[in-house]
């Protein structure tokens, strides 16, 4: 079997590990059945593009799925947010 990695943030993880754990399933499950769902959609344009602009950015931000410890607020003078639970998990 071949193996594909995948690096996470801790706040992406963090979100995955929560939803796995709802389900009752292992986190290497819901990344499957995520992928598998996207491979049944790839001819789908608006489906690449989407892939194409995620990875652009996903270096400097975190997806909204994610925890929220590290993400770029409104204006500097903002004190920095307590991490929380994503509220689209």
């Amino acid at each position: 079997m071949s193996t594909l990695k995948l690096h996470l943030d801790g706040e992406e993880l963090a979100a995955v590990e929560r939803f796995a754990a709802k389900l009752n399933v292992k986190p290497e499950d819901v990344a499957y059945a995520a992928l598998n769902r996207l491979m049944m959609q790839a001819r789908d344009p608006a489906v690449q593009t989407d892939i194409v602009e995620t990875r652009s950015w996903r270096f400097d931000n975190l997806p909204l799925w994610s925890d929220t410890a590290h993400s770029v607020h409104a204006y500097e003078g903002k004190h920095d947010d307590e991490p929380r639970p994503s509220p689209y998990v």
